[in-house]
């Protein structure tokens, strides 16, 4: 079985290397399904090493997409300068290649389930919260830990687009622990120069 997430995604990926499309022409064209859609496109180089530059743009558009879902809005819309970004053709080609790895096990093991928590509007609202935090964590300026929060917005945002609940309250776990993992990462951070300094006084 095929995830319709991973599909459209190749799909769009593959668009992407033949005619640059901007973020805005993408969500013209996805409608509602785009939250989850770009959201997923958007962080997908999160899991990637980036050049500087990148995270900052993709990040704040998918911070802006999920606080329009959690405040219960169904069409998307991004600010001009953020909805005329283009994907560079090597990072589009990069995604390509890395894409049945990166979704392979998610392929196994979603499918729509508890749909009445799933197609619920408060769930809808719910999911742009929780990925709004976790792109919050993403832009935190704490080394290595961009894959962390990547991974619990990619499942909200793919189990949103396949209607499967269990796997949001999954996510909504994942959202927690991810949560407490890079606030404990902060903190040992924080504590280093201290802890150095006491060793070598």
């Amino acid at each position: 079985m095929h995830l319709r997430f991973s599909q459209d995604l190749a799909t769009l990926l593959k668009r992407l290397a033949e005619h640059p499309l901007t973020l805005h022409d993408i969500l013209t064209e996805t409608s509602e399904r785009g939250f989850s859609l770009v959201i997923g496109l958007l962080v997908l180089p999160f899991l990637l090493p980036m050049p500087p530059g990148l995270a900052g743009p993709l990040g704040f558009a998918c911070l802006i997409l999920a606080l329009q879902m959690a405040v219960g809005r169904r069409s998307p819309w991004l600010p001009r300068s953020i909805a005329q970004f283009q994907f560079p053709k090597w990072l589009v080609q990069t995604l390509l290649k890395q894409l049945h790895n990166l979704t392979g096990l998610l392929e196994k093991i979603t499918r729509p389930r508890m749909r009445r928590i799933a197609t619920s509007p408060h769930a809808w609202q719910l999911n742009g919260l929780c990925i709004a935090w976790l792109a919050v964590l993403l832009m935190l300026p704490i080394p290595f830990t961009n894959p962390i929060p990547t991974v619990g917005i990619l499942l909200i945002a793919i189990a949103t687009l396949e209607a499967d609940g269990l796997l949001m309250c999954i996510g909504y776990g994942f959202t927690i622990a991810i949560t407490l993992a890079i606030l404990g990462i902060a903190y040992a951070l924080w504590l280093s120069p201290t802890m150095l300094q006491h060793v070598f006084s």
